[in-house]
């Protein structure tokens, strides 16, 4: 219980709730679209980002989060234009990410330990402007997405369909990705963008298991992505382990407990309703 006094125990504490719940939202949007490697492929390219700030000398999140937010809708407009698929613009950004990271790491040499703990995450790197932004993040995201969540849900199930509603699909499908951009970068320092994914892919994945309802869904995913986040948070401190694996490890155990309550033919049937 002493290690809860510390400051920087409760700044990592408040930052991973914040970041699991806002996930935890997207998540859900994101894996009916069929969009979760939206967020590997930001996770990625954000990494090179941050190597390109660091090698700078600015501070990361100034650099790598309006990177993001272009990469993202570039991932987002590509596809539209008929030039590719999703999955194969996903790729190429990624693979930019990567490889800008891993050069700039192999010329750096003093900052590849900064570089590191943007890779797999780092508690102790957690700020009051860290958490500050992620209250911000996760207020918008719980605006955007709660609020107009059955339009979400006719652009995630027929995009066709809301298009002759009169829904401007395109300008939901672009703040989806915005917004998973967000959501990726704050994250870092607590998971690492090697780990991002899960955060936006367990909660959901667990909660649509067995979910009646979109509203359901979306409820039981922040609840699992902010809880999820927490116990990871505590294994790792108690148990000396590094923060990021920890709570993938949580949110994986919870994914597979519910596969095992939630039967395959029963989640067919409700997904059927």
């Amino acid at each position: 219980m002493e290690m809860l006094q510390h400051a920087f125990v409760q700044r990592a504490a408040a930052a991973g709730l914040l970041v699991g719940l806002a996930c935890g939202l997207l998540g859900v949007v994101l894996l009916l679209r069929r969009s979760a490697l939206v967020g590997e492929g930001l996770a990625h390219f954000t990494l090179g980002c941050v190597g390109l700030a660091l090698w700078l000398g600015w501070a990361p999140l100034s650099l790598a989060l309006p990177l993001a937010v272009g990469a993202a809708l570039l991932m987002a407009r590509l596809p539209e234009r008929g030039t590719m698929y999703g999955d194969t613009a996903i790729g190429m950004v990624a693979a930019v990410g990567l490889a800008v990271g891993t050069a700039l790491a192999a010329r750096g040499g003093g900052f590849r330990a900064d570089l590191f703990a943007y890779l797999f995450g780092d508690v102790l790197a957690v700020s009051r402007r860290d958490v500050a932004v992620a209250a911000v993040l996760a207020l918008i995201v719980a605006v955007v997405v709660v609020l107009r969540r059955r339009r979400w849900l006719s652009v995630a199930f027929d995009p066709d369909h809301a298009r002759v509603s009169g829904l401007n699909v395109c300008r939901y499908e672009h703040g989806l990705a915005v917004l998973t951009a967000c959501a990726v970068v704050i994250g870092l320092r607590i998971v690492g963008s090697l780990l991002m994914t899960s955060l936006l892919v367990f909660p959901a994945a667990t909660a649509l298991l067995g979910a009646r309802s979109f509203a359901g869904a979306l409820a039981v995913s922040t609840a699992l992505g902010a809880l999820g986040v927490l116990a990871g948070l505590a294994l790792a401190l108690f148990l000396n382990l590094p923060a990021g694996p920890s709570i993938v490890l949580v949110q994986a155990a919870a994914f597979a407990i519910a596969w095992l309550v939630c039967s395959p033919d029963r989640g067919r049937s409700r997904a059927s309703v």
